[in-house]
């Protein structure tokens, strides 16, 4: 089966030090997977911030960067927390 992910944000604004919730949501029919969340600056390169492992009850997080990862819901959200200028990017989750 095809596996689908979906951003429904085309684009947000935020000031620094607020708080960011990005949103993303999949379906596949794997019960055995991983989530990842990317950030690509204006640089280009395509950086990983955080990996959600689907088994795991305990949500991923990474320095200002957390997920709230719901399985039932397939539903797989990024949180920045006190944004900076450098978090200025695009942001894919796969």
């Amino acid at each position: 089966m095809a596996q689908t992910v979906t951003q429904p944000q085309p684009e947000m604004s935020v000031h620094e030090a607020e708080t960011a919730t990005l949103n993303c949501v999949y379906d596949t029919s794997d019960s055995d997977y991983y989530l990842f969340w990317y950030k690509q600056p204006p640089s280009g390169e395509m950086i990983l911030i955080i990996r959600q492992e689907a088994y795991k009850q305990q949500n991923a997080t990474n320095n200002r960067f957390s997920v709230n990862f719901q399985k039932a819901d397939k539903s797989f959200s990024l949180r920045i927390s006190d944004s900076q200028l450098e978090d200025a990017a695009m942001y894919f989750c796969a």
